[in-house]
């Protein structure tokens, strides 16, 4: 059995961890809930933005702008979204697995994977894989991501898929649906595609005058939707990252207290066991003196 002096050092360790694990999960609980009202937020611009491209392809024939054009697929680009910092339970390597299967299987169908990469803890993987060629690494973005902090990925995925460098470009992201439920998501960038199913898309604008033209418009709201789609990404990643690590947290905490139990009782039972000995030796040696 340990001694009582190291049984005292463990439980005055795992205390001191304790209060570390329980001042991040407070951390995370507040910047969790300042994400999750921006993520919700953009969800309705994105949307907004959907449902106008696809009104504009009523009047407009959209398989004629290059970045509609769908190719056979030779090179596939992943834009994959992890983050700077860990202990955030399965955050990152869900993210990483969702990429490395997606790698299987562009390898078997003769595919080449190219991938641009958000974060450090996901470069940090990328790095040792052979199968996959980093084409960029960004570091994270912090909890506001701005139109001018996504602008060069936004850039660089336009040029690839517009010079046939690339067939198609997937991203890869953490879907926030609840505190305790978060998923990792593959949504297909490029080429571009439609929500059939939107509503908005059978409302007419043949009777609507564009200016300066309607290929300039579709122009301006094709990259603006992309730009969408990749900061609700984001923000929905930095959501379900602050969750991720709340809940750790959390379980660290809980795991801390049941240790910290456990070492007491040792520790009693081992100061007991002290008492008791010292007890029989005075009472042994008072037989002996008689």
């Amino acid at each position: 059995m340990p001694s009582t002096q190291l049984l005292q050092r463990r439980i005055k360790s795992v205390r001191s961890t304790r209060q570390i694990t329980k001042a991040m999960e407070l951390v995370s609980a507040s910047k969790m809930r300042r994400a999750t009202e921006v993520a919700q937020r953009g969800r309705s611009y994105r949307i907004a933005a959907h449902e106008l491209l696809s009104r504009l392809t009523t009047v407009t024939d959209v398989n004629e702008h290059p970045l509609f054009v769908q190719r056979e697929v030779k090179t596939r680009l992943y834009v994959a979204i992890t983050s700077d910092g860990g202990l955030a339970g399965a955050y990152n390597s869900n993210i990483i697995k969702l990429l490395t299967r997606a790698a299987i299987e562009d390898k078997k169908q003769g595919i080449k994977t190219q991938a641009i990469v958000i974060g450090k803890r996901g470069v940090q993987f990328i790095r040792r894989l052979e199968s996959i060629e980093l084409v960029a690494a960004f570091p994270g973005f912090g909890d506001h991501p701005s139109a001018n902090d996504l602008r060069p990925i936004l850039t660089s995925i336009i040029d690839q898929y517009a010079t046939a460098a690339v067939d198609d470009v997937q991203l890869l992201y953490t879907v926030h649906q609840s505190n305790i439920l978060q998923v990792a998501n593959a949504m297909s960038l490029l080429p571009a595609r439609l929500d059939e199913s939107d509503p908005g898309a059978t409302e007419s604008l043949s009777s609507v005058t564009f200016e300066p033209s309607i290929t300039d418009v579709l122009d301006n709201v094709t990259e603006r939707l992309l730009e969408v789609q990749i900061w609700q990404a984001m923000l929905e990643s930095i959501a379900s990252e602050h969750s991720m690590r709340m809940l750790s947290m959390k379980n660290a905490t809980d795991n801390a207290n049941d240790i910290i139990s456990d070492l007491t009782l040792a520790f009693n039972s081992a100061r007991q066991s002290n008492i008791t000995q010292e007890i029989a030796e005075v009472t042994g040696g008072a037989e002996a003196m008689k």
